[in-house]
């Protein structure tokens, strides 16, 4: 089966360069259109109807974003493309969608085709991933929400709600304000990355928490913290003074 990509990118030469790779690397994708504006996206994705959208996030005045508000309903996969690690990327990944860092690595590029490929396309599942990004990209909305991989597909959480993350291996069991928990394969540190700048700090090498969520902290050699949810979570001893300046200089 042949799958309709379509790339929008204003720089001619990083268009040209996908395309070759395409066509070089990943023959399961057939290249109907190219774009270089939001405009000619938006024409080219309502007249071809494509499966899979490589999109360059600055393109001019204007960003894949306003492109995104403009389709009402979207029946085909995104991968962003980006010339630098943007401000965008932690909300494209809290979202769980996909992109690709140029100059594009072949072998990356390959990764992310063949993840589409094999992945369930639910339109449900798209519209709410999209959904996501762009209300995490309102600066107005500060209920910031987060996609979670479960056994049945994802999970969209509000970070507000996460009160703790719990490290086991490669496994994460992420506990709710409600009482609830999740357990996902993916390891803590991927969490750590993603929630460092949403008030969570990583007060042992086992433990993630939400700052907002502590009701006290008992001192100690390291001290512990009780959570909201009853847990009582214990500061190693080489992090407790940045976790003490962190709650003294907290608002």
């Amino acid at each position: 089966m042949k799958y309709k990509a379509i790339i929008a990118d204003d720089e001619k030469g990083a268009l040209n360069s996908l395309q070759s790779m395409l066509q070089n690397y990943c023959p399961q994708l057939e290249v109907v259109a190219t774009a270089n504006s939001v405009d000619s996206a938006y024409d080219e994705i309502e007249k071809h109807q494509p499966n899979i959208v490589f999109l360059d996030i600055e393109m001019g005045k204007n960003t894949a974003f306003d492109l995104l508000e403009k389709i009402k309903n979207t029946s085909f996969d995104i991968i962003f493309t980006t010339a630098y690690d943007h401000y965008a990327i932690k909300a494209i990944r809290f979202s769980a969608l996909d992109y690709l860092l140029k100059p594009i690595d072949p072998d990356e590029l390959k990764e992310s085709v063949q993840k589409f490929i094999l992945k369930k396309h639910d339109e449900n599942l798209i519209n709410s991933k999209l959904k996501t990004l762009l209300g995490n990209l309102n600066q107005e909305n500060k209920n910031k929400k987060i996609a979670i991989s479960d056994s049945d597909g994802l999970v969209f959480l509000n970070v507000n709600e996460i009160v703790r993350c719990h490290s086991d291996g490669s496994y994460t069991t992420i506990y709710l304000f409600d009482g609830k928990k999740m357990v996902v394969s993916k390891p803590i540190g991927e969490y750590e990355e993603l929630l460092n700048e949403e008030n969570f700090f990583r007060v042992h090498r086992s433990h993630l928490i939400n700052l907002n969520h502590i009701k006290k902290y008992i001192k100690g050699e390291g001290g512990y913290v009780l959570m909201a949810d009853g847990a009582e979570v214990e500061i190693s001893r080489r992090k407790k003074n940045e976790f003490v300046e962190i709650m003294l200089n907290k608002k």
